[in-house]
């Protein structure tokens, strides 16, 4: 987008958007650049919330190539095989997206991302991740951290009814209303390590058990060197294993996280339709809240669990010592 002004084209097409949050928050979004890892059913939802959502460009990496389980959950992926025969995920993601609204880049980097210098990352002002392992979520997180300007970072994962959402938005300054006054106020987020290290005696009692049960399997995964969702029901005797050990270790009691739970996050690996729909509606959300500016945002994890129909947000963050 060229200049600081919304086009007479963009006023038009975001008129509705403009009434609802400013002008302001629309050129903001216009100019903005969204970097996503990881074409799963969650995050083609997100993109296209931000897609009609008007912003400056999306990039997509994803490699892989389409598969059964990908096309259950991704709407973008057309089920007609010669449309995505010999293309990638985020080619045939691409394609899909540049349909919703034409004045909206959306192009494709190819590689691995955790390979990628700090720079690259500079390029843009928010990024989603997901299909990552834990190691990967750390490494790119930290790179984020070491630019010199904020970029937003999340990672969103779903495993059957179940979904997670981190958000780490550094030192952030934004403004709310109160009352008939605009209130601003400032933020300070942990990186991902941190918040996951954060000792599990030390939280609240009553943390949602699927923040416990998350964290189990994905560093179940680590050890194991699986890829995220490369588990089964026949990991559960190895699952409870190390459930067993990181509680002795964190002096937590084993029915924070219960075997039903990890049962249904092992034998749930597919992502179901409605849960994806409503977790990429909450990162659509956050992500236009980051960039405008405007409103209270999600700090720092979100988790949703279609079993109960609940939707929690939990701040997980080192206590601060009383002075």
């Amino acid at each position: 987008m060229n200049g600081e002004e919304l086009t007479e084209q963009e006023t038009a097409l975001y008129d509705r958007q403009i009434r609802v949050w400013g002008a302001d928050a629309q050129r903001r979004l216009s100019k903005s650049h969204i970097l996503v890892y990881g074409m799963k059913g969650s995050v083609a939802e997100f993109c296209k919330n931000i897609v009609l959502a008007g912003v400056g460009s999306v990039t997509l990496v994803d490699d892989r190539e389409v598969t059964e389980e990908a096309l259950s959950a991704n709407f973008l992926i057309l089920p007609d095989e010669n449309l995505y025969h010999g293309k990638t995920l985020a080619e045939v993601c691409c394609d899909s997206l540049k349909e919703f609204n034409p004045m909206v880049h959306v192009s494709v980097e190819k590689g691995d991302i955790s390979t990628f210098g700090v720079e690259f990352f500079g390029k843009f002002d928010a990024m989603v991740i997901s299909c990552c392992s834990l190691a990967k979520k750390k490494l790119i997180n930290q790179k984020c951290r070491k630019l010199s300007k904020r970029v937003a970072f999340y990672t969103v994962d779903c495993r059957g009814s179940c979904g997670e959402i981190f958000v780490d938005l550094k030192d952030y300054k934004y403004s709310k209303k109160k009352l008939e006054e605009t209130v601003e106020c400032q933020l300070e987020f942990p990186s991902f390590e941190d918040t996951i290290s954060v000792p599990w005696k030390a939280l609240p009692k009553r943390v949602s058990k699927l923040y416990f049960a998350m964290r189990v399997i994905e560093q179940f995964e680590d050890a194991e060197g699986r890829n995220p969702g490369e588990t089964s029901i026949a990991d559960l005797p190895g699952v409870l294993k190390l459930r067993k050990e990181l509680c002795e270790t964190n002096s937590v009691n084993e029915s924070q996280i219960p075997d039903a739970l990890l049962e249904r996050l092992l034998m749930d690996t597919s992502e179901y339709p409605p849960v994806c729909a409503i977790i990429g509606g909450i990162l659509g959300q956050e992500v236009i809240k980051a960039i405008s500016g405007k409103g209270d945002p999600l700090k720092n994890f979100f988790f949703f669990d279609a079993m109960d129909g609940k939707g929690l947000i939990e701040d997980i963050s080192e206590p601060k010592p009383v002075s």
